[in-house]
């Protein structure tokens, strides 16, 4: 069984992530670390593992194999590179970090230490959108010159997010580089390398970081992909919308409809797509299984890298006001 380490209870999916642990026949979590000891120590007594105040009690713990890091993202980067050093394997949250300089200097940590590194991207997990990646690869839509992808919710006009989810210094921004992540690693995994990026971010309530947002983001051949999320929309569904040169594809709430001409000879007009890929493993029990040796990491540093990549573009655009180019 391997032994896990959860590093802060401060990102909203911590729980989710050690409950994944826990649950995968695989892995448990024996210890947590928290920069706030008693939200810490109370959660360590809620699922019976040890409570540490000190990240040293970790780095030199040869029995934990792995950390599970959903610490403030600005503490991402000195965390990484101490795990990595002490031979710890790293799942981690989204995103890795909040600049290119801290992407270089984990990467070369984690490779030099040959650490499993993986990073939590859910919506490439899913049928729907596996689904329209390999209609893109198939030609069914031509050649694709439109990505349009909604990721939001109301956690600003309902208060329900955490207070501290609205601390630029921690988090680095507000919901484009929170829920809006979604959204940047679905349009490069779609489209491919990125050639710029524009932003334009506003605010509808008082909190301090932009809770309604939207990057456009361009790619090779003119194709271009919009990411719009927010905290402030109460009916928002998750939606897709691929469009291509020759036929479109539609997902909303997880029903997927597409047009094309490789598939409307025997079917004219909009196709109910029934028949989905199936889905993939989330990425904590594929982590879990590449520690023991059985599974591939999906989701790599590399991945991660381009996330970062596509924020630092996405806020600077913003705060330049000017395009942002790769």
């Amino acid at each position: 069984m391997l032994n896990i380490a959860m590093l802060s209870g401060w990102h909203v999916h911590a729980k989710g992530y050690a409950d994944e642990v826990n649950n995968s026949g695989i892995g448990r979590v024996t210890t947590i670390w928290d920069e706030v000891e008693e939200r810490g120590q109370d959660w360590a007594n809620e699922i019976n593992a040890t409570f540490v105040n000190d990240l040293e009690a970790i780095w030199s713990d040869d029995s934990i194999d792995g950390v599970v890091v959903c610490t403030p993202t600005n503490m991402h980067a000195d965390i990484f590179v101490a795990a990595a050093n002490a031979k710890k394997h790293i799942f981690t949250e989204k995103v890795m970090a909040l600049t290119m300089e801290e992407c270089e200097e984990i990467e070369k940590v984690v490779n030099e230490h040959n650490i499993l590194f993986s990073i939590s991207y859910p919506h490439r997990t899913k049928s729907h959108n596996l689904f329209a990646k390999k209609a893109i690869e198939e030609g069914y839509i031509g050649q694709p010159t439109m990505v349009r992808i909604r990721n939001a919710h109301n956690g600003s006009i309902d208060n329900w997010l955490p207070q501290h989810f609205y601390n630029k210094e921690q988090c680095g921004g507000g919901a484009m580089i929170d829920l809006g992540a979604h959204g940047m690693y679905l349009s490069t995994w779609l489209l491919g390398q990125p050639r710029s990026i524009v932003s334009m971010f506003t605010n509808v309530t008082d909190v301090p970081v932009e809770d309604n947002a939207v990057s456009v983001i361009e790619f090779d051949h003119g194709a271009m992909a919009i990411n719009e999320t927010g905290f402030v929309t109460p009916y928002s569904p998750f939606s897709i919308e691929v469009y291509g040169t020759k036929g479109s594809i539609i997902i909303k709430n997880d029903k997927v409809t597409i047009k094309s001409p490789q598939l409307n000879a025997e079917c004219p007009g909009w196709i109910d797509v029934s028949q989905l890929p199936a889905s993939l493993k989330q990425a904590i029990p594929t982590w879990l299984g590449a520690i023991k040796g059985e599974e591939e990491i999906v989701f790599n540093i590399q991945d991660a890298i381009v996330l970062t990549r596509l924020m630092v573009g996405a806020y600077t655009s913003h705060q330049t006001g000017k395009k942002y180019y790769f």
